[in-house]
């Protein structure tokens, strides 16, 4: 292990070895208490300081018999919306896209079921009404399609909810950005997000459908995903009928999504609000520019007055999916991490299970951790490892300045 100096930028290191700068070892030392044994699973962390790396690690089991390595990626589930929003303000900045205009401008089929009036900002945070991935498309393995999600979703009516706050797209969310954002480009969403992420940043992982000669460095999910005490099928259609958590079945539990959640398929097909596969390092990069208003080494993602958009919240309304106000922003959530002080002002998206990744401008932190490990016994949700690091992270940082 390399260690980065408190008087300069931690230098990248080779790719067999880990930075950790010593102002964040206390950092470090958290995430490894998290993997000691396989049963934990494995994970990484990446965290950059004003553009520069200051930590890059990992520990763990990307399988029960194989060890987690620099080069594995693993599915992070809703992380993947901050990645897939980054791609849509990029397109914005250069015009082809307009917050405030009608979404049937670009996507002419969205007018039906009276969708007409709904704009891109309303969709951005979750205010469109079309949350529901539940009976949307037929078969087990329907979500699948891209194509015919995005045309289901464009003849559905939204839902009345969306006039008294915003309802959480869980896995719908994906699946309308990247169809606007192909419609106003004629480029594939996948190539969006190598030529509008990847190739700026000079990292690769950013993927939702998986290369085949990649596929090897994917971590294995594990335990399950269903942590209910009755079988999915079951569970979601009792719940789409319960008040307090309907929004929740009908949004995040779609016949046999359990299954497809830990299918070979889910990397075949692109839905960028549930299916991104990625290294911390890759996330962290990303946020580090927009920690650092907007660019990172000489290269811009986004402008400096973007990157104050995507810090406005939106809605401060109760979302009527998960129950709380989250606070949306555009297509990103605050930095939820384990402190009663939070970075407010802060911009990204946490996943089913745990990975996640944010910006903190403020302190010009950006933090991400992805894992394979689920959750725990009793919520596959998360089970706090991420706002733990993100607030001991966030300490480091406020020290370091």
């Amino acid at each position: 292990m390399t260690e980065g100096s408190t008087t300069e930028p931690p230098v990248a290191t080779p790719s067999t070895q880990m930075l950790v700068d010593p102002r964040f070892m206390p950092v470090a030392d958290l995430f490894f208490r998290m993997f000691y044994k396989p049963s934990q699973g494995g994970g990484a962390l990446a965290c950059y300081l004003h553009g520069e790396p200051v930590l890059d690690i990992w520990a763990g089991w990307a399988a029960r018999d194989k060890r987690w390595t620099r080069d594995t990626v693993v599915l992070s589930f809703s992380t993947g919306k901050g990645v897939a929003s980054t791609v849509v303000h990029r397109l914005a900045e250069r015009g082809l896209l307009d917050y405030d205009a009608a979404v049937a401008e670009y996507w002419p089929e969205f007018a039906a079921a009276g969708k007409e009036t709904i704009t891109l900002r309303q969709l951005m945070s979750h205010r469109a009404g079309l949350h529901r991935s539940r009976g949307l498309v037929p078969g087990r393995e329907g979500l699948l399609d891209s194509e015919a999600v995005a045309a289901a979703l464009a003849a559905s009516p939204p839902d009345p909810r969306r006039f008294h706050g915003p309802g959480y797209h869980a896995v719908t969310y994906g699946n309308l950005v990247a169809e606007i954002a192909s419609r106003v480009t004629g480029v594939s969403f996948q190539e969006l997000v190598r030529t509008e992420i990847a190739e700026p940043l000079g990292t690769d992982e950013f993927w939702y459908h998986v290369p085949e000669d990649q596929r090897h460095r994917i971590a294995r999910v594990f335990p399950k995903v269903n942590f209910l005490p009755a079988p999915w099928t079951t569970a979601s259609a009792v719940l789409s009928h319960a008040p307090g958590v309907r929004g929740l079945a009908e949004a995040g539990m779609a016949e046999g999504f359990d299954e497809l959640m830990r299918s070979p398929s889910a990397h075949d097909a692109v839905m960028p609000g549930w299916n991104g596969v990625f290294t911390a390092r890759a996330l962290a990069r990303m946020y580090a520019a927009i920690a650092n208003g907007g660019a990172i080494d000489g290269a811009r993602l986004l402008k400096e007055d973007t990157v104050g958009q995507l810090l406005e919240v939106q809605t401060r309304r109760r979302d009527y999916v998960l129950g709380i106000r989250p606070n949306w922003r555009l297509g990103y959530h605050p930095g939820w991490v384990a402190l009663r002080q939070q970075p407010l002002r802060s911009v990204g998206h946490y996943g089913f299970g745990g990975s996640g990744a944010f910006a903190d401008p403020e302190t010009g932190l950006s933090v991400a951790f992805v894992t394979n490990r689920m959750g725990n016994t009793f919520t596959t949700i998360s089970d706090g490892r991420f706002p733990r690091l993100g607030a001991a992270a966030g300490t480091a940082a406020r020290r370091a300045a």
